[in-house]
Parts: C-alpha cells; structure tokens; sequence
C-alpha cells in the first residue's frame, strides 16, 4: 500500500496533455484514453474489472436532435485495452426511461435484455449489467473502479463510519447490493440526497467518481485513491504488524522455485480432475506476507469480498498443510498427502453448491480449487488457459491488498455465501459463459520444442501455439529464442536456453515449463544437425555429435518428461523427429542415417512402454526440407549436392522433383505432421508420418 501512495503523489502522472490535446475534440477517444491509463495500473481495477463511461451530444439518425449518447465499457471487455470496438453506445434519455417498466429486484435480468431497446451506435458492443449506474448518474465522465486501497475501505467493518471519516461529507456510502438496475437507482439516490460529493463508495464492492471532463474525472478518481491509500498507510504504522505477524517463515528464493517446480504437476493433475487446467505461480512479498501469516487460517476460508475477485478465484483458496522443508522427491508419497486436501475441498464446495442453488441455478462447474496456497513456498492458480489463471492470481493479490487494508482500518468482512453464489452461478453470468467462444483444439495444452530458435522447430512451434497450445521455446542459441518468443503475444510462450546433450539442462527446461504453465503435455524433440560424409571422412566427434544431439538427447529429453507427465497422470504426446534417412540408405550419410534410424526405433520403443500412462509417442519424418531450415544453412547443403553431383542451388528443385508429388517440402508442413498426431490421430502411436511428397523407398509399409 506505501508504493501507492508514493505513485500516486503525483496524481496526474500517466496523463500525458500533449496527447490529450490531441484527442480534445473527440471526448469518445479521451474517455477510450483516460480508461486505458487507469486500466494499466493494476492497484486501479484488475484485468477485466470496472467500467468507465462518458456522455456527448449527437445528432438522431433518424430526427436530426441533438440527443445525448452515454459511451460506456461493454459487457466482458478490459479498461486497459478497451477500444472502440469494446464500448455501447446508447440513448441517456431511453435508459432513464426504463425506470418507468422496472419492476423491483425480481426483474433485473429482464432488464438486462431492454438495454438493447436504447442503443444509438448499431455497433456496440453488448451493454453490461452496470450500464445503469453510470445511465442514471447524470455526470458527463465517470470511473467505476476497484482499486485495492477502496475496496479494503468497502470491506472493512464499520465501512459506512470510516469512509466518512476519510471524506467527510465529500462522499457517499451505499451498503452491499449485487450490480443491477436497483443498484443504479441506489446511486442516483444517495447522489439527491447528498448533493455535491465527489463520488460513492459501494459496500464490499467499489468505487463511482466522476468529472465534467475526462481529466478532471481522472483526477477525482486518483485523488480519491490517494485518501483512502494514505488513510490505511497510516493505520497500518499505528498498527505495526498486521495479518497477526509470522507464523511461517519463507524459504530462500531458489528453494522456493525448486519446490515449485517439483509440485506444480501434482497438483496440476488433481485440479484437472474434471478439466485440464494451465498454471501460475507467484511468490512476491505481498502473497509472502499473507500466505506465511498467523491470520491466514482465519481470513484465507472467509473469501473474497469484491464480486470481480471471487468470481475468478473461486469463494476461497485451498491452504495446502504441507511443511514448506517437506521432501517432494517421492512423487506417490506427495500424492497421498494432497489427495485428501483436494477431496475436502471439492466436498465442500458442493455442500456450498447444494445449500445456495436456487431453483434455477446453473449446474455446478468445476469444484477444483483456482487458488492454492503452499506457506513458505508461494500461491499457485489454475484455470482453463495461462491468461485466465494468471489473472486469477493477480485477482487474488488484490484481495490480499484488501485483507490488510481493511484488518489495519478496522476488521476484514466478505459476502455472505448467499451473496457471493448468487454473483457466482447469476443467469446472466452463465449466459456470459455460454457466449464464450469454442475453445481450440489444444486449448489447456502446454508444448515443449526443442530446436524452436528457428527452422522446422519454431514452424512447430507456432502450429501447435495457433491451435491454442502453450509453447515453451528451447535451442541451445538464446538470441534466436529471445527473437522466437518475442513473435508471440503475452500467455502464449515462455523460453529456455537448453543444451539436449546436458541431462541438467533438459531439466531446467523442464523446470521453466512447470512454473510458468504448470507442467507439460507434448514434447516434439526437433533439435537436430546433420553431417554428410563418407564413412572414410566421418570422424568421431562426427559420430558422438550426431549421437548425443539426436539420440542420447532424445532419450534424456523423454526421461525427464515422462517423470512430469506421469505426476500429472493426464497422459501426453512425444514426438521425434526424424528423417526419411532412418529409412533409406543414401550415400555419405552413415552417421546420420544411423542416428535417425536409432531415433525411429527409440520412438517404437518408448510406444510399447508408455502406452500404460496414455502417452503416445510418434515419429515425423521430414525430407528435402531444404526452404527456411536451419540445416540447410551450413555443411550439410555442400555434402548433399555434392552426393548427387549438382550445385547447392539446385538442390531445391532437385529434391522436389525425386518426390512422387513434385512438391517441395516446407517447415510448416512438418508442423502440420505434428499437430495431426497430437490433436487428429488421438489413437495413434508408435507410428510413423513421412513428410516428404511421397518417397517410394522411404514407405514404412
């Protein structure tokens, strides 16, 4: 909380004039502008959370009149993103008017479907359930936002007393509601009954400022940030330690990542146990505090307060009882211990389920736990994709910004589990979850590729991503893998500098892999060299090469994620790939051939015994790959030529023409070899595809 109120000193200090300038006869994009700089500060509103809107006057399409137009963040969208393809555009006049066909609490979801009925711009963006509360406010800029500093405010004990005794008589106070259209008239209530505050502090929820400018709204909304931020600081001195003090005590940070590492799988696997979940580990000062606190077993059951976090966090974390110094090296041991935790928790949260479900509730979903907490180790978060769980942690965090804030004002209070299960299964936020898009062939899929710097291994690479998978990118050249992960957007990829001939290096790779997505489900070993040679030229550290990069690396690289996968118990995919040469006995070629072959066979092996865990392990086999590989690019180009008696730039055409279907063959369609094994052909394995046009003496049959 000190490094809020240090920040915000300065209250303007994102707003740039000179862009403001810019955009001062268009208050639509000022509003866009002043939403996305308030979006950026996680402390403001987290990813997804809050709304802003602004009114301008336009002209009706279909009168002429000058009519006002409230602009306001639609349903599901982000401030900090928000575009105008993100905001409604509707009718003030018309959403004042439902006031006159609102027919008490039991019909606001009904009211939900008339917002339709006032929309101006025919391209809006679906109006949100708070479409009212900024409609019937009659400023011309406002912010609702969940800053960290307001909501322990709003969820403090007694919260009602101490926002008069930060403002005064600035602001107003109204009690927990669920956001709706009654809640809009709330505000507009306590606005006519307290005329001239500056804004509305919403009970266990959130934040109203506003502004008749955008800046002046920004201005009012960080100020009033500043207050309450200030006002906790200083109680939290008086208080000294807070969250009752230390009860356990951190592992040095290393050790912390280690454990981490080690435990991400299990518990991967138990919290996929209906639905195959992406993780997230976070271990800052702020999670330290809490999670290694005596207060922890008192505040963790109580929940969330804010509808925003409980609804991405679930009502509450499960606290694993684990000894941060336990020995996780024995995978079934560990497994035992947590199993019980796990079946607690999913009992209990049907029992919640089961004794708050109205008549028409949703089914329950998913009774796995989003946040687990490890004392002395960290917080770990799991959910459908690595932006979901990822948020789901930072969500968490504001809540724990929470706790300490109000437990310092006065005392921490969440909703009621009435309160919050009705947020949680609302009609409304079951069809939200209805209209959300087809997840993708390997959605909740994490893939490891070697070789991804380049060439074939980054055309896997970005198939499997653009299907939905994660990718954790490894070469032994960090330049081309900092180049590689840079072409992905945020939650897609992570990297690793990994040397397949060094057992400890396949590990970190692995070790990379768990924390930042919990763990792994395809490996595609692409990392490869080729050396063409006759026998009398081919040296030993030709033969060692080949051996250790293609084959010893194959088997390090399957030893150590097959240990995750069976932690997991989700099964998995292994892929090699090869080369027609394992197959064929071409010229110059008897160290590379020999090490594909061992490859290819290695392949079968592993299929034979892997089948009992549900991984399946195949075999690409590329040929005349010679267009955007990396092989290509040395020795091996000159040795092929000069085994077939043509010049290197010829070697092109040559190998397209040798193929039963004259295509030449690219990097991309050795991607959609992998893909088919891993997302088409489910039941397939110790088999072999050929990518290479069809090469008669390579048919496997």
């Amino acid at each position: 909380m000190d490094n809020l109120v240090k920040q915000f000193k300065h209250v303007d200090y994102l707003w740039d004039n000179k862009k403001a300038e810019e955009l001062a006869d268009d208050q639509v994009a000022l509003f866009l502008y002043r939403s996305n700089i308030l979006g950026a500060d996680l402390r403001i509103t987290n990813y997804g959370g809050g709304n802003t809107s602004c009114k301008t006057i336009e002209k009706d399409p279909l009168t002429g009149d000058n009519v006002e137009v409230m602009w306001v963040k639609g349903s599901g969208g982000d401030i900090g993103t928000l575009t105008r393809a993100g905001i409604a555009g509707l009718y003030t006049n018309r959403l004042r008017d439902l006031k006159n066909v609102y027919g008490g609490l039991a019909d606001e979801d009904r009211m939900v479907g008339l917002f339709n009925h006032c929309i101006y711009d025919l391209d809006s963006k679906a109006p949100s359930i708070d479409t009212p509360l900024h409609g019937l406010l009659p400023f011309k800029h406002i912010d609702h936002l969940h800053p960290d500093a307001l909501i322990a405010v709003a969820a403090a004990k007694d919260s009602e007393k101490v926002t008069k005794e930060i403002w005064g008589d600035t602001m107003g106070w109204v009690p927990w509601q669920r956001p709706g259209f009654d809640l809009g008239l709330q505000l507009e209530k306590c606005l006519a009954e307290n005329p001239g505050i500056r804004g509305i502090v919403l009970g266990s929820h959130g934040l109203f400022t506003w502004g008749d400018t955008s800046y002046e709204c920004y201005i009012n909304s960080l100020e009033v940030i500043e207050k309450a931020s200030e006002y906790i600081e200083q109680k939290i001195k008086e208080k000294g330690e807070i969250f009752g003090g230390q009860k356990v005590e951190s592992l040095p940070k290393e050790e912390r990542l280690e454990k981490a590492a080690q435990l991400m799988p299990l518990l991967r696997g138990l919290c996929s146990s209906e639905n195959r979940m992406i993780g997230h580990f976070a271990d800052s000062d702020v999670v330290m505090e809490y999670i290694n606190s005596n207060d922890l077993e008192r505040l963790a059951p109580m929940g969330t307060s804010c509808p925003d976090h409980f609804l991405r966090t679930k009502i509450q974390p499960l606290v694993l009882t684990l000894d941060a110094n336990e020995d996780l090296s024995d995978a079934s041991v560990v497994l035992k211990k947590l199993e019980p935790a796990f079946e607690q928790y999913r009992q209990e949260y049907a029992d919640y389920y089961n004794t708050c479900k109205r008549d028409n509730s949703p089914a329950m979903r998913d009774p796995n736990p989003v946040i687990i907490i490890y004392p002395g180790v960290g917080m770990f978060s799991f959910a459908k994709n690595k932006q979901t769980t990822r948020v789901a942690s930072e969500f968490y965090i504001n809540a724990i910004n929470v706790m300490r804030g109000a437990e310092a004002i006065t005392e921490y209070t969440s909703l009621p589990r009435q309160e919050a299960f009705d947020i949680e299964y609302w009609l409304l936020e079951e069809a939200k979850l209805q209209r959300m898009p087809k997840e993708q062939p390997l959605s909740r899929k994490v893939a490891l590729v070697t070789g991804a710097g380049g060439g074939i291994g980054k055309a896997i690479a970005d198939k499997l991503a653009a299907e939905g998978a994660n990718v954790v990118l490894t070469d032994i050249n960090e330049n081309s893998l900092k180049e590689a992960h840079a072409t992905y957007k945020r939650d897609v990829s992570t990297y690793a500098v990994c040397d397949v001939t060094n057992y400890d290096s396949i590990v970190n790779a692995y070790k990379t892999a768990c924390l930042e997505f919990g763990g792994v489900d395809i490996i595609v070993h692409s990392a490869g060299l080729a050396i063409s040679k006759p026998i009398e030229e081919t040296t030993q550290k030709d033969w060692d090469l080949l051996q250790d990069v293609l084959v010893k690396g194959q088997f390090e690289l399957a030893k150590a994620g097959v240990e995750i996968m069976r932690k997991q118990n989700l099964g998995g995919n292994f892929i090699s790939i090869a080369s027609k040469n394992g197959l064929v006995s071409g010229p110059n070629n008897v160290g590379y051939g020999t090490a594909k072959a061992a490859q290819q066979h290695m392949s079968r092996l592993l299929a034979a015994e892997l089948a009992k865990d549900k991984i399946r392990v195949n075999v690409v086999n590329p040929d005349g790959v010679i267009v955007g590989s990396k092989i290509w690019e040395g020795a091996w180009a000159e040795g092929r030529a000069k085994a077939y008696g043509i010049t290197v730039e010829e070697l092109p055409a040559h190998y397209a023409k040798r193929n039963l279907l004259n295509e030449i063959i690219y990097p991309n369609d050795i991607a959609n070899g992998v893909f088919s094994l891993v997302a088409i052909l489910d039941k397939s394995t110790g088999n072999i595809i050929n990518v290479d046009g069809g090469m008669a003496n390579a048919f496997v049959r």
